[in-house]
């Protein structure tokens, strides 16, 4: 372990967690990930040991058999796993979001019924907000809930579902207009269900279908699906916190952690591009000497170390910051967008450094090359990101009088 991305002032407890997941990341994902994101294929054996380690319990609280530990904790295991492939760190951050959710939200019979279970990874979460023509405009949804005796009728098409096939539990956004006077504003009409599934593609319940994997760039292995409901029953006992109009807060905050964990995605796919060039460096020679040792190779690794050390620290303070009941929305949004810039630019000067092997696919840095981009879309663009940067910021610094 480098000096890179150090932490300060972690508990015992913490270090040994974090140790573990580096064991695992190093034995288990690493010398596996390329073989399996080029095949496209879902790291089944990778996801089992990852439940017996316990990490889909991270956060979830003792009382429901998770391990209890802060955003912090879990944030550093998230930059662990993404440093050995970033697709794994996807599979468990939409399944942390809807725990958390149904942590800070849901009613007490929902947290007894969902969290064991998603705390051994029985249950597997994923969340739903985006829809096709609408991106990060997530007030602007179509999808819609009526009730119906005892029950919800939900219609609509839902887009870009991390574990959209593999997830038995979807958190899934829908407009509902009970009791909301006409003119209410959007975000305060919309309610967040939680609909149980079976894994698997085509129609996995009467109402509900999920077409089948998105075929894309990079961020493989992982599915991706859309999702279709057409006349989808679910009961009121699943309106997440047990009353309509409060889904756009619910999933807002549970989006607010997810940033924190795409910026330790961020700084996780850094590293590993920074340990890739800085060794590769010192291999390969060039008129006489190791790359390395030619000034402009070691101006690009000041850079990226530079970078790598930036990002890790505001992806600590952010989670910091969560973990003591304070708003992080800010720092949250520029822990992100930082994070996900500076992965993006230490991955290609990685790329750069190996020279024509970087376009290899028998080179590690070609698929870092092709997963770094999603980070910059993911949970909101880079420019959503510097939308609510610029006015939380407008906020603290409003001028009186």
């Amino acid at each position: 372990m480098g000096r890179l991305a150090q932490t300060d002032g972690l508990t015992d407890v913490q270090q040994e967690i974090l140790a573990t997941v580096r064991g695992f990341v190093d034995k288990e994902i690493i010398p596996v990930a390329t073989e399996l994101e080029h095949r496209d294929e879902y790291p089944t054996q990778i996801v089992e040991g990852l439940k017996e380690l316990g990490v889909f319990g991270l956060m979830i609280p003792e009382e429901y058999g998770g391990l209890g530990e802060s955003l912090l904790t879990y944030a550093l295991c998230v930059e662990e796993i993404a440093r050995g492939w970033m697709s794994v760190s996807g599979i468990i951050n939409t399944h942390f979001i809807v725990a958390y959710m149904i942590k800070q939200h849901g009613t007490q019979e929902q947290k007894d019924h969902f969290l064991p279970r998603m705390a051994t990874g029985e249950v597997r979460g994923a969340f739903s907000m985006s829809e096709p023509g609408l991106g990060s405009d997530v007030s602007a949804i179509t999808s819609k809930a009526v009730r119906d005796g005892d029950d919800y009728v939900l219609t609509g098409q839902k887009m870009w579902l991390t574990n959209g096939g593999s997830s038995t539990l979807v958190a899934v956004l829908c407009r509902t207009d009970e009791g909301h006077p006409e003119g209410t504003a959007p975000h305060k009409s919309m309610t967040t269900f939680l609909v149980e599934k079976e894994p698997g593609f085509g129609q996995v319940k009467p109402g509900l279908t999920i077409p089948g994997k998105i075929d894309k760039m990079g961020y493989k292995g992982v599915d991706t699906t859309e999702l279709i409901m057409d006349g989808l029953r679910v009961p009121a006992g699943r309106v997440l916190g047990g009353a309509t109009g409060r889904g756009f807060y619910q999933m807002m905050d549970g989006v607010e952690v997810g940033r924190v964990n795409v910026a330790a995605r961020g700084c996780g796919v850094a590293q590993r591009a920074f340990e890739l060039g800085v060794s590769y460096a010192q291999q390969r020679h060039t008129f006489g000497k190791p790359i390395a040792q030619h000034q402009a190779i070691q101006f690009k690794l000041a850079e990226m170390g530079t970078k790598v050390e930036t990002a890790h620290a505001m992806m600590v303070s952010a989670a910091r910051k969560k973990d003591s009941g304070r708003r992080n929305d800010l720092e949250a949004g520029m822990a992100k967008y930082l994070a996900s810039e500076y992965c993006k630019e230490v991955v290609e000067d990685a790329f750069r450094i190996h020279g024509g092997y970087g376009f290899s696919k028998e080179y590690e840095i070609e698929r870092l090359y092709r997963e770094a981009p999603m980070l910059l879309i993911g949970e909101g663009t880079a420019e959503i990101q510097k939308m609510i940067i610029g006015r939380r910021l407008l906020e603290e610094y409003r001028i009186q009088g």
